[in-house]
């Protein structure tokens, strides 16, 4: 997919930048000409991007008119102090944000794997509740690698296996593991989903839920419906049909709501702990084994893994939330 979404970038730039066919491709703009694109376009004035980039107004404009003639387009519109992106250049910005991106990874990847002490790591996790417990990862992380920076992506916490494959992150932290050579897999813990609820709840007094003992019950889950486990893994195999569905994205209104008995959601073991320790809510296994799954952290097989990447792979594997560690 990687390849296919550079492709066209690439077509995108061809009309503008005037690639040429076969082995040889005539780039008429440069990197500069890149940057200085975006920076006019980003703070709409010369003198803001001259500013910007360090540059005098009149080596700015400069470099501005030589694009244009390159490409044999205005770029922008003077109006004014005012620069407006024309069509051409509207399009030619969009493209240029995605290169420029492209050129940023490529030039943190070679530098992580020269072995450097400073780097990026970009990291997502499948589960909102898990962004609890990384801090203190992070803590110990950073006395190590001061000079590693941790961007956390929480927009594609939905996704974050996607994300990873398309080139969007270093790590991906998911409790199901896609079979696809591509990834390289580092098993971290093992934790049990169970239901939880308000203590007064009718199912509270029973040592086990059977899935159709929630037919007819309010599910609380995380959006989307579509790719609830308690839905789509648990009650509908069984023909249990809920009374009413509620999707709540944050993990904090879901044990809110359990507790004043309005519904019964499904959640983590140690997500849900704290609340139980409180007496806030209950919660009950799903059939007498219960339901347990596997976490993983996951990377791209065939991009370099510096030393700093491989030391926070292992202290991930080492911070578990939930004590009883698989093997």
């Amino acid at each position: 997919m990687r390849t296919i979404v550079c492709f066209h970038y690439m077509n995108e730039l061809r009309s503008y930048l005037k690639i040429g066919g076969g082995n040889h491709m005539e780039l008429k703009l440069e990197i500069r000409h890149l940057k200085l694109l975006v920076a006019v376009a980003e703070s709409g004035t010369v003198t803001e991007a001259s500013n910007r980039l360090h540059l005098t107004q009149s080596a700015l404009s400069h470099q501005l008119r030589d694009a244009e003639e390159r490409l044999g387009t205005p770029l922008f519109l003077r109006l004014g102090k005012k620069m407006v992106l024309t069509p051409a250049g509207e399009t030619l910005l969009a493209s240029t944000r995605r290169v420029l991106e492209e050129l940023s990874n490529a030039e943190r990847m070679i530098a992580g794997s020269n072995g450097g002490s400073r780097g990026v790591i970009r990291l997502s996790t499948e589960c909102y509740t898990c962004y609890h417990w990384l801090p203190s990862l992070m803590t110990n992380f950073h006395k190590k690698f001061p000079g590693v920076e941790i961007r956390i992506n929480a927009d594609v916490t939905a996704e974050a296996v996607c994300a990873l494959l398309e080139g969007k992150l270093d790590v991906a932290l998911a409790s199901w593991s896609p079979d696809n050579r591509k990834l390289r897999k580092l098993p971290l813990f093992d934790d049990e989903m169970v239901l939880t609820m308000s203590p007064r709840h009718r199912l509270a007094r029973v040592d086990y839920v059977r899935p159709a003992d929630l037919a007819g019950e309010t599910i609380l889950i995380y959006p989307p419906r579509s790719e609830s486990t308690l839905l789509m893994q648990v009650m509908q195999p069984a023909g249990a049909m809920p009374g009413r569905v509620i999707e709540i994205p944050l993990t904090e209104g879901l044990i809110g709501l359990a507790a004043e008995g309005t519904g019964v959601g499904l959640l983590a073991a140690w997500a849900v702990a704290p609340d139980v320790r409180a007496k806030k809510v209950v919660t009950k296994p799903i059939g007498p084994h219960g339901l347990h799954r596997t976490w993983h952290a996951m990377t791209l097989r065939d991009q370099p893994h510096p030393e700093y990447l491989e030391v926070f792979l292992q202290l991930l594997k080492s911070a578990s939330p939930f004590k009883r560690k698989k093997g």
